[in-house]
């Protein structure tokens, strides 16, 4: 276990005090060894609604200082087995959404140079288009696993085709995801027309509406997700807006009914076995989230995607 970098522990230095990386791991520039790869990517300026997400990944790392190595629920001790490190933000251009995305993307072929796992903290949902063409740049078109209240996939919005709205529409058109492989989880409230849910069925896109996940177990869900997939290279992308705001009240776009927090549990625990290669956790807006749960409850799912990536040790 020496061997692998390690948390700083709470008692070894004061949750307070110490390094803002996620987990207080420690924070590198080569990525040479490293089997998971932490980014922050700090923009909001693809959001539609509420903006604060540029300050999402500051806000997720100070929270992920409560966090401890071992996962009491599942067994799973990550670190045991899997060197991860917090690599920074990536430098976005704060005045161009066009210029980020082309920046996320090179910034990703970059990384994907690595035999590593990126897990990406946002940030708006914006971000995930660049880096799914990255990712399918490396392995072809992946399967996808998208837990969010919203589809994403309008064809623009006030004239733009590259927004935190249109993301998945455009994956799909540009061929970075396989489509009967793309599961949308969680999706719920009101729209300007049935076309804005049914579309992306038409494509192939499996959907499960909150309605439907309302008081049930997600295990199972995950259960037949993961069997479904197979051994497909697959991205997770966690919306933090698929969570009821009663659970996550710090998000741009918010909608009521949602997901609950051992909901999102129990559906990214069910992965396990899944071949994941990369994930990110989107739309935490720390001005709106006054207490710190919804940056926390963001650090969490983001340890919980650790926690099933392939080649994690359980004790």
């Amino acid at each position: 276990m020496s061997d692998f970098n390690q948390p700083i522990g709470g008692n070894d230095l004061a949750r307070f005090s110490g390094p803002n990386t996620f987990m207080r791991l420690p924070s590198v520039n080569d990525l040479a060894g490293l089997d998971v790869a932490v980014l922050g990517v700090p923009m909001d300026i693809g959001t539609s609604w509420r903006s604060g997400t540029r300050f999402g990944p500051k806000q997720i790392r100070a929270e992920s200082a409560m966090l401890r190595p071992y996962n009491l629920g599942t067994g799973a001790a990550p670190f045991d087995a899997l060197q991860v490190a917090d690599i920074g933000d990536l430098a976005i251009n704060t005045f161009s959404l066009s210029d980020s995305l082309r920046i996320i993307a090179e910034s990703y072929d970059a990384i994907l140079k690595h035999n590593v796992k990126p897990l990406a903290m946002g940030g708006d949902h914006s971000i995930t288009l660049p880096i799914l063409r990255a990712m399918a740049r490396k392995h072809g078109p992946v399967a996808l696993v998208h837990v969010d209240a919203h589809a994403d996939v309008n064809d623009e919005m006030f004239g733009e085709r590259e927004t935190h709205g249109t993301v998945f529409r455009r994956a799909y058109e540009e061929g970075l995801i396989n489509p009967s492989k793309t599961y949308q989880i969680g999706i719920r409230g009101s729209g300007y027309s049935a076309e804005d849910f049914s579309e992306a069925a038409g494509w192939g896109f499996q959907q499960f509406p909150a309605e439907g996940l309302w008081g049930r177990d997600l295990s199972s869900l995950g259960a037949e997700v993961r069997r479904d997939i197979g051994d497909l290279p697959t991205y997770v992308t966690y919306d933090i807006d698929s969570l009821d705001p009663a659970f996550a009240p710090g998000t741009g776009t918010p909608e009521i009914a949602g997901l609950t927090t051992p909901q999102a549990l129990q559906l990214i625990r069910a992965l396990r076995g899944v071949n994941i290669i990369g994930g990110d956790l989107v739309e935490v807006s720390p001005p709106y989230d006054t207490s710190g749960n919804t940056a926390l409850t963001g650090a969490n799912i983001l340890f919980e995607m650790l926690c099933v990536l392939p080649g994690v040790s359980y004790r």
